[in-house]
């Protein structure tokens, strides 16, 4: 094995398968505690969008994956096999990994990559967990085509919070580039310039009529009049944060990252990549019409270049008929792209449910205080190249001022601690996130491996250490995996540090990844044998 690398310091500071599982139901007979087998078999498969066709990877030949089904207490054991000519790994977003960081799945942090014609087995149990939460590969930028929905069911006999819902279904928002997102982003890393921007926004691995040669290539949920159906909507994007409608109806928000939330309705929500959001939707019992149009358009401040576009579903109420085209349908009315307020009165109705049955154990006292500043900088160009970042320099991005600079061996393997954050076991946490403006203030949605936090406050310009922390909600606030430190602004979690491990705490916009806005945790085992990591397998791969 290479040695790993170091941190470096910056010159500035700081046809879709999905389609075959649009309903899902509640799925009673699907047994508690017992232990699920998958088998991902990763590949090259043709697929045609927007009048061309290329080469992408995918699972078992499906583009979005295959869903996983799991109860809460269940073991899922899935098999990977490596059939591409490049390294692949895979993470289950969302999913704690108590004591299991050998299944976590990040490449070079918790395991080295599976090599092509090599296999792996990631064997994991979801303890505690129930929701909406789902996987991805977490190297380079395979994940623009290598995700799937991950879905826990509560366990056998324990109803959900809120009414059952008549129907439920998954829709993951994505991203789809003409050209091989590869080359994207090794240019881009080579150039130092923004890398190319995406040429569609989709549903369910569709871009819908709004774009050339889609209509044929438009999702289509079809519902029947006076229903109540739960979308379990996921925002597998790769760069963009998106606000969803429904044209004409109103969508209530019950769950956020597979923790269940006081409920509340909107018209518009926004989920930024990397985010899971169950929301309840009420079919009209006297529909004005036979079908509606669904949209997702971006929200970013950033000062480069973006993909402005609006990707269209349709909602189908009248299932005997051919499927409406969204060609005519009117547009929900989604905000502005750069309606930093929107996002910020959607963020706000946020709260945990709280309840004796699911309670907020949000650490009152802190152990531990950490400030990050979060942001985009510059490097100095080297001096055998051009290059194309503001004013010759290239991009790159930070956590306190430091990319972070992917090292060549596994850090859980090595426990090499140089890179990392040391925790003692059972730490109560407060993480402040600031946000910085030296390239542009723009928002950053982080998130955490092998844990959820608690959001306890945010809000803009800079944190203050004297006055803010007395606004903390740490009555009922929201539990999540992944937040949007606001954009010029900040956000302040909390976390206890009760699980051994090297934890990757990254931004979830890839790009910002691949210019080094990532950082990880190294949490020491506990005195108890239940409070240690557990050894690796035998199968682990081998850098």
């Amino acid at each position: 094995m290479g040695a790993p690398r170091g941190l470096r310091r910056h010159a500035a500071a700081s046809a879709c398968p999905l389609l075959a599982f649009a309903v899902l139901l509640a799925l009673p007979g699907l047994a508690a505690g017992v232990t699920r087998r998958y088998t991902f078999n990763v590949g090259m498969t043709s697929v045609t969008r927007l009048c061309g066709t290329k080469s992408i990877p995918t699972v078992n030949g499906q583009f979005p994956g295959p869903r996983l089904d799991a109860r809460e207490g269940d073991r899922l054991v899935v098999t990977v096999h490596n059939h591409m000519s490049r390294n692949v790994s895979f993470h289950w977003h969302g999913l704690r990994q108590l004591r299991n960081g050998w299944a976590d799945g990040p490449a070079y942090i918790t395991q080295c990559p599976v090599q092509p014609g090599q296999s792996y087995v990631y064997d994991f149990t979801v303890a505690g967990q129930r929701g909406t939460l789902w996987w991805h590969a977490h190297l380079s930028w395979l994940r623009v085509h290598l995700y799937g929905p991950l879905l826990i069911l509560p366990g056998l006999g324990v109803p959900y919070p809120f009414a059952a819902p008549y129907k439920e279904v998954p829709i993951m928002f994505g991203e789809w580039f003409k050209a091989d997102t590869e080359s994207v982003i090794s240019q881009a890393l080579q150039t130092g310039a923004g890398p190319n921007v995406s040429d569609a926004y989709t549903f369910n691995g569709l871009p819908g009529p709004t774009y050339n040669c889609s209509s044929k290539d438009t999702y289509t949920l079809k519902v029947q009049p006076g229903r109540m159906y739960m979308l379990r909507l996921i925002n597998s994007a790769l760069n963009d944060e998106l606000f969803f409608g429904i044209a004409n109806h109103t969508l209530t928000v019950v769950e956020a990252d597979a923790n269940y939330v006081k409920p509340f309705t909107v018209s518009t929500l926004v989920i930024s990549p990397g985010q899971t959001m169950n929301v309840l939707l009420t079919t009209s019992a006297n529909p004005s019409s036979q079908a509606f149009a669904m949209a997702i358009a971006p929200y970013t401040n950033t000062q480069g270049t973006f993909d402005n576009t609006t990707a269209a579903a349709v909602l189908q109420y009248d299932a005997t008929t051919a499927p409406s085209s969204a060609q005519n349908l009117p547009l929900p009315a989604l905000p502005r792209y750069n309606d930093t307020n929107a996002v910020a009165r959607f963020t706000s109705n946020f709260r945990s449910l709280a309840s004796a049955q699911y309670p907020a154990r949000v650490p009152r006292a802190v152990d531990r205080h950490v400030l990050f500043t979060v942001g985009l900088g510059t490097d100095p160009c080297p001096s055998n190249q051009t290059c194309q970042g503001p004013n010759g320099t290239k991009f790159a991005a930070s956590i306190n001022n430091n990319s972070f600079v992917r090292p060549r061996s596994a850090l859980l393997e090595a426990h090499y601690q140089r890179r990392v954050v040391p925790l003692k076991f059972n730490t109560s946490v407060e993480l402040v996130m600031q946000g910085t403006a030296i390239q542009g203030a723009e928002s950053h949605p982080l998130h955490m491996h092998g844990f959820n936090f608690f959001v306890v406050g945010q809000g803009f310009g800079n944190y203050d250490p004297i006055n803010d922390p007395a606004k903390y909600n740490l009555v009922d606030p929201v539990e999540r995996n992944t937040v949007s430190v606001p954009t010029a602004g900040w956000v302040a979690v909390r976390f206890l540090a009760d699980n051994p491990g090297v934890w990757l705490m990254h931004c979830h916009f890839d790009v910002h990844l691949s210019w080094g806005l990532s950082m990880a945790w190294m949490v020491d085992d506990g005195p108890l044998p239940n409070q240690k990591m557990l050894p690796p397998p035998s199968d682990l791969p081998k850098c």
